[in-house]
């Protein structure tokens, strides 16, 4: 039977890569890669930098294929987001079933860790539900975005005894998740804590996080902070064409 290994690769690091996510690299017949256009081609090449310097089986594959564009203004977020999750269960279908062969390995290189915020479970769950294709899959964690961000700020992910939550920008724009002290906001192309300066929160921000584009940014978010973080955010956007970010508001004790 066709295997599969969907291996979180970490933040941006290569040095994030775990002892097991080493040795499933080294099983892999077929790499797969959906190439999201010139814009991110620093992604594709961070994948292919990982394989030179930790893969040592002779022989494997690389094969990529478009990612689907997807809408990103539409006037239905979750309709938008389910057709899209099915134009990339097309492709994660066609890729497994014509490019891996009975008995080979293939592998999806996962920023980040595959179980955060992270389509590629279900677009692998999705691919077996429609039957088209018998395989079997493992996950391999790794080192997360929040991780990456509260190690390089040299703080936790939450305080003694105090709630933690995870959401996006689109949620906290709705307001202050109910009994949570730390909040990481993922997912948030509209600088949502600008609404919450002033409120006696920090924050910790960071892009492109554990690359050599790095930026970080801290402290009490007043509105002088705010405006430096937005418009840093804009200017390394524009300079890359391309931005990963994410932050931790925290209401201090």
């Amino acid at each position: 039977m066709r295997k599969i290994y969907a291996i979180g690769i970490g933040a941006g690091d290569p040095e994030h890569l775990t002892v097991q996510a080493v040795d499933r690299l080294n099983r892999v017949d077929v790499f797969f890669v959906l190439d999201k256009g010139s814009a991110k081609a620093d992604l594709v090449q961070l994948r292919q930098e990982i394989l030179e310097r930790f893969v040592s089986r002779p022989g494997y594959r690389v094969v990529s294929a478009k990612d689907p564009d997807r809408d990103r203004k539409p006037a239905d977020y979750r309709t938008a987001v389910a057709d899209w999750h099915q134009l990339r269960t097309d492709v994660y279908e066609q890729l497994i079933r014509d490019e891996l062969a009975d008995g080979e390995t293939g592998a999806f290189l996962v920023w980040g860790d595959p179980a955060l915020y992270d389509s590629t479970i279900a677009l692998i769950e999705a691919v077996l539900a429609r039957g088209n294709v018998a395989f079997d899959y493992e996950v391999v964690p790794g080192i997360s975005s929040i991780s990456a961000l509260v190690a390089r700020h040299r703080t936790t992910m939450n305080q003694i005894g105090r709630a933690v939550q995870l959401t996006t920008g689109r949620r906290l724009a709705d307001g202050w998740p109910s009994d949570a002290d730390d909040v990481f906001v993922l997912l948030d192309a509209h600088t949502t804590f600008d609404q919450y300066a002033g409120q006696g929160l920090w924050i910790y921000w960071g892009a492109y996080v554990g690359t050599p584009n790095e930026i970080l940014l801290s402290g009490p978010l007043d509105d002088e902070l705010a405006t430096k973080i937005r418009e840093t955010r804009a200017a390394a956007r524009e300079r890359h064409g391309w931005i990963m970010d994410t932050y931790l508001l925290r209401r201090p004790e």
